[in-house]
This record gives structure tokens, sequence and C-alpha cells, in this order.
């Protein structure tokens, strides 16, 4: 018999959607931010580009400390509920097989996740630095795109919530998967089911792994990216580990 966590097939046992609408709901007010700063230079004034990029780059600076402490409200959030998963397995396991998943060693795994998260979050205002440079150069080498382009360099708080939103929605499956993969190896596992969410939204790629073992040291290429089962940009799968006998 293959026992992993999710025998019943009612859907991904560590409910992440709560998690990642609060960190979502986080990162989108650095992106508020960025749109604050930039709003008052004029578009396309390329003599202000440095400014503003000073500004973007200094904020990146600034956030540090409120970054490592949403993303630990996320992160903690997030090994609750796996670690609360795996407790109600380990009703059915050996005493000494639930001593193992209570002393897996996730510390480390749980302080790497942190930084990068800390420098995702960081990235929102750098990358907006950098598009408005991009951009603002685009104009001067195509003065009849310039209205344009002045229009996306104002468009800059628009982008950085969509790239704090596909951040929210990546990093949270992400960060379940691999303190699953954490706990899961550490009692022996060598690889688990791939699961989908089972909806209309499943890219092909994705829906074509539905059921299949997946090693855990061997991570599948869709897309041209490789990750496991919720690692990939969007992706709402979960790895369901299978576990010794």
């Amino acid at each position: 018999m293959i026992l992993t966590l999710d025998r019943k097939r009612k859907g991904n046992p560590v409910n992440t959607r709560g998690a990642e609408k609060r960190y979502g709901s986080a990162l989108k007010k650095v992106a508020a931010q960025v749109g604050t700063i930039i709003q008052p230079f004029t578009p396309g004034d390329l003599s202000q580009v440095p400014t503003i990029e000073r500004l973007l780059n200094a904020y990146a600076d600034m956030l540090q400390q409120w970054a490592t402490m949403t993303a630990s409200n996320m992160l903690m959030d997030v090994a609750l509920r796996d670690e609360q998963n795996w407790k109600v397995l380990a009703r059915d396991m050996g005493r000494s097989l639930r001593d193992e998943i209570r002393n897996a060693p996730t510390g480390e795994v749980m302080r790497q996740l942190l930084a990068e998260q800390v420098d995702l979050i960081q990235s929102i205002p750098r990358e907006a630095a950098v598009r408005v440079h991009r951009l603002t150069l685009e104009g001067i080498e195509n003065s009849s795109r310039a209205s344009a382009i002045a229009a996306e360099i104002m468009r800059s708080e628009e982008v950085s919530a969509s790239r704090a939103l596909l951040i929210a929605r990546t990093e949270v499956t992400r960060t379940a998967t691999t303190l699953t993969q954490a706990r899961a190896t550490h009692v022996g596992s060598k690889g688990y089911i791939w699961r989908t969410a089972g909806d209309g939204d499943v890219r092909k790629s994705h829906r074509e792994m539905n059921s299949e073992f997946v090693p855990w040291d061997e991570p599948p290429e869709l897309d041209g990216m490789t990750g496991h089962a919720g690692c990939l940009p969007n992706c709402r799968c979960y790895a369901d580990p299978v576990l010794p006998d």
C-alpha cells in the first residue's frame, strides 16, 4: 500500500489560500508606495530618472525590517498548517515515526525561505526603478512613442502590484512544498505524487503530471522551467509525499 498525506484525495491537505490572500494584500502595499514615489515626477524626463531610481532603491533598503516581519508571518502561517496536517497523519503512525516527524530539521529550511522572501519583497521597488530607466531611454530613442511610453511609466504601480500578487501566489505554495519535502525526506520519503487543483485552470503540462510519482531529487521540467509541484510560477499543484511503510 502506498501511504501518502492525501489518502482520501479531497484536495490539498495544506490549505494556503488564506495565507496567499494575506501575503498578497501586504505586498500590494509595496506596489502602492512605488506609485506614490513615481507619481510626482514628469514621465519621460531623463533628468529626473536618477532621482526616481535613488528613491526607489532607498525605499527597497528601508523595507528590510518590514519585509522580514511580513515574510515571517507568512512562513509561520504556512508552517503551522503544514505541521497540523502532519499531526493528523501521525495519529496512524508508530511512535518512532511520529517522533521523527516532530524533530524534522525545518529550522534551516525556514531561515533560507525567509532570506529569499525578503529579497523578493525588496525586488519590487528595485525592479520598478529598472523599468522606469528602461522606458525613459526608449522614449528618448523613439520620440514617436514618447507619449505611450510615458503612460507606461505611470502604470508602474499597476505593474508592481501584478508582480506582488505573482510573488504571493507562487511563494506561499512553494513554502508549503518545501516544508513538506523537509519533513517527508527526514522520515525516508523518496518522492511524492503530483496532485493538481483539479479544475479547468490547470495548465496542460501540469495536468499531464497529475498522479505521477516524482522523486524529490529529480524535479521535473515543465514549460522550460524546473521545479516541484507548487514551486513554479502561478502553480496551484501540490506534492503528496509517499511515505515509507
